[in-house]
């Protein structure tokens, strides 16, 4: 094997081990943000690997990165578990979300076109198929593309990944409100108040709307709290470095 083809095969090895590590993490970050992997669950790097059929590295690779996010907790000489809820992070991703969808909403009035209302209208239409049916995680699912829909609609859809980034927290705590009772009716009725909005082109009112409904996100979480406190921490601890 001359230079070129070991060069070839060493970039060729290394694009695998990334995509392995990609992989194991998109799975692992969507089971933790799911709440289907519970706050304090231990995470064995060597049963992940089996389960995904890859060595050690790109595992340990993946939990690195998740504990750069806040989901994963690295305790030395005890183990990794899927990182508590910090009760800290949320106010302030509240208050990332906030700005953000405060300014996407008021774009998307100025800009609606009844193609657009139709969009929202039938992303709405879903939601309450599935609050009928009581699948919370169908009922996620449409939540997540009705705001998104609301970044494409305003014209600046670039921030909506910047928006999931910011509530990765947010949502790991919404997905236990979500079975509480009347809770999935009382945010598609929010959403409505929102399209009701747009549809009219009253930014000012689709504002409102839009506030109206996330300021009530974080009151619910005493509710939360009282019902599975142990998924809960005021601040992360600080992260072990290697």
């Amino acid at each position: 094997m001359n230079t070129k083809e070991k060069l070839q095969d060493l970039e060729s090895s290394q694009d695998a081990a990334l995509s392995a590590s990609r992989r194991v993490y998109l799975d692992l970050r969507l089971r933790i943000v799911e709440m289907s992997m519970l706050p304090g669950t231990r995470i064995v790097e060597r049963d992940i690997a089996a389960e995904h059929g890859t060595s050690r590295t790109p595992v340990h690779e993946a939990v690195q990165r998740l504990a750069e996010e806040g989901l994963v907790e690295i305790m030395p000489r005890v183990g990794t578990f899927v990182a508590r809820i910090p009760l800290d992070a949320l106010e302030e991703a509240m208050l990332v979300r906030t700005a953000l969808e405060i300014a996407i909403v008021e774009e998307a009035a100025k800009r609606i076109s009844p193609e657009g209302v139709t969009v929202l209208r039938g992303i709405l239409a879903e939601q309450r198929q599935y609050t009928d049916a009581g699948d919370t995680r169908g009922f996620h699912q449409t939540d997540e593309a009705f705001h998104a829909a609301l970044a494409e609609l305003s014209g600046h859809p670039g921030v909506w990944p910047i928006i999931l980034q910011a509530k990765t927290q947010i949502d790991r705590y919404r997905r236990l409100t979500l079975p509480l009772p009347g809770r999935m009716e009382h945010v598609v009725d929010e959403h409505v108040e929102v399209v009701n909005a747009i549809e009219k082109g009253e930014p000012s009112a689709a504002v409102a709307a839009m506030r109206s409904h996330l300021d009530h996100v974080l009151p619910v979480l005493e509710v939360a709290r009282t019902l599975q406190p142990e998924y809960f921490i005021q601040h992360l601890p600080e992260r072990a470095h290697d």
